[in-house]
């Protein structure tokens, strides 16, 4: 469902997305998770933000179907969040060509 989000009067898809991973701590936790499962807490302390900021982004990043909950090895990429990651793969790729020519 497409629902209006800060900074768009249409909620077209692309700024909801955009505005959730413009979200401090999203697209970490969103890297974090690109090897497979973590736990909270190894999250929480791999990114360093507070537990009420990670449970909240993670809340966001469940209600958006990019990551779940498994209770027997903790939080990953669903297949709609792995494919999100391997858009922004030649986006890194890009970036870090672009970092050494400035």
């Amino acid at each position: 469902m497409v629902k209006r989000v800060r900074g768009s009067r249409t909620g077209r898809p692309i700024m909801v997305l955009l505005d959730l991973l413009g979200r401090r701590w999203t697209l970490r936790i969103v890297w974090e998770l690109r090897e497979g499962s973590r736990r909270f807490r190894e999250l929480q302390d791999l990114i360093g933000a507070s537990p009420t900021i990670v449970n909240t982004r993670l809340a966001e990043l469940r209600e958006a179907k990019l990551v779940e909950l498994d209770e027997a090895t903790g939080y990953r990429l669903t297949p709609l969040g792995r494919e999100l990651l391997q858009l922004f793969l030649p986006l890194h790729l890009w970036s870090e060509k672009w970092a050494k020519s400035i």
